[in-house]
């Protein structure tokens, strides 16, 4: 039969792939007790016994130009782990989210006869829809994290199987939002605003000066009104302390650092900014309002390509408009005010089971799912597995 030990090679090029990639490991260890992992990781991959052959830093940049800077040491890195995979042959690659790096090393792969999956599907739903074509050439298989884009890779005949998303897997579909709100200190009588203004110092330099007056007009209409943020590192807390001295001095807003999902399930309602956020203040069943700022340029050439009538995850998991969104020059203080004060109030309660709806859709053991349709394509399957 198959005595060989199975050798996966993966690719993860930041936190959030590195988090995928240890529960995928963990999964797949399930499968293949022998299986040798190696490739790009970080901390959590390499604590499930994964080998990296560079370590997942050296991929962690964003921003054009950013990516400039640095490219001529991407492509060495890439020039390298290719060549280390074709001297130690996986028999399936696993590229975690990153495309732009992953789907090149996919094409090179698979065109040598090792057959590649992408984990996290690229937003080709989106914009630059033509990408698809690039994907089918690169990839044996996409795994998808939500049910609409398993849909879009259908109509084009790609492989593509929806696994869910891990977040959905870890927090509760009925979430105990009194006892959060003790917990980290409010009282469960009066109402908890959260403040999420994004993680990247651009979206909070652009969204947080607007969060801070429009809630300072809701506590003074409503007076016992508790504030909350969140930030992601103490660097990103400092950026929001400097923001918020020059906007708000006298607001009283409790900070958190690296407690979002707490943050998340306490609140009553939450201002967010649009990203994996949204879905996660989803599943903590709290009513939100979106909203998404940007430099002017960008907004110009993204507004061309992107094909889209939403751009909030609840709303395109819904396919409907289920929480409201504010875009580019809709993001005003009345606007957030006008959208913000029936949340907190009765009607703010109005998409809790729409939100429990999707929760169970999307909450599909994602990492196992994942790991099965891994085993699938090698043709290493288990009793009770069907293709």
């Amino acid at each position: 039969m198959h005595n060989t030990p199975i050798r996966i090679g993966l690719i993860a090029g930041e936190h959030s792939g590195d988090i995928l990639g240890a529960d995928l490991i963990r999964a797949l260890k399930q499968r293949f007790p022998d299986a040798e992992f190696y490739g790009i990781g970080g901390e959590r991959m390499r604590a499930q016994g994964f080998h990296a052959v560079f370590d997942m830093e050296e991929l962690a940049v964003m921003g054009i130009v950013e990516v400039l800077g640095r490219l001529p040491r991407l492509l060495q890195v890439r020039r390298e782990i290719l060549a280390h995979f074709q001297q130690h042959k996986p028999d399936v690659f696993i590229g975690i989210d990153a495309p732009d790096f992953n789907l090149p090393v996919e094409l090179k792969l698979k065109q040598a006869g090792i057959k590649t999956i992408q984990y996290v599907s690229p937003s080709v739903w989106a914009w630059r829809q033509k990408r698809i074509f690039k994907i089918e050439k690169a990839t044996n298989l996409v795994l998808a994290l939500l049910p609409f884009e398993k849909a879009f890779y259908d109509k084009f005949a790609v492989p593509c199987a929806f696994v869910g998303h891990t977040l959905a897997d870890q927090m509760p579909v009925e979430p105990d939002k009194m006892a959060a709100k003790t917990a980290l200190g409010f009282s469960a009588e009066q109402p908890l605003l959260g403040l999420m203004p994004g993680s990247r110092t651009n979206e909070i330099k652009l969204l947080a000066p607007d969060f801070f007056r429009a809630a300072a007009a809701l506590q003074q209409q409503m007076p016992g009104l508790q504030l909350v943020c969140n930030m992601v590192t103490t660097q990103k807390a400092e950026l929001y302390q400097q923001i918020k001295a020059q906007v708000a001095p006298d607001l009283n807003v409790k900070l958190l650092i690296g407690q979002a999902r707490e943050v998340l399930t306490a609140a009553d309602a939450v201002y967010i900014a649009s990203g994996t956020a949204t879905l996660e203040a989803m599943l903590a069943k709290t009513p939100m309002v979106v909203a998404y700022k940007t430099n002017w340029l960008t907004y110009q050439i993204a507004r061309r390509m992107v094909k889209l009538k939403h751009f909030s995850l609840p709303n395109l998991l819904a396919e409907k408009a289920l929480v409201p969104e504010l875009l580019q020059d809709a993001v005003t203080v009345e606007a957030l005010v006008v959208q913000m004060q029936p949340l907190l109030g009765s009607k703010g309660r109005d998409t809790y089971q729409d939100f429990v709806a999707i929760h169970q859709q999307i909450r599909c053991d994602a990492s196992a799912t994942a790991a099965k349709e891994v085993a699938l394509l090698l043709n290493r399957t288990a009793p009770g597995d069907v293709a």
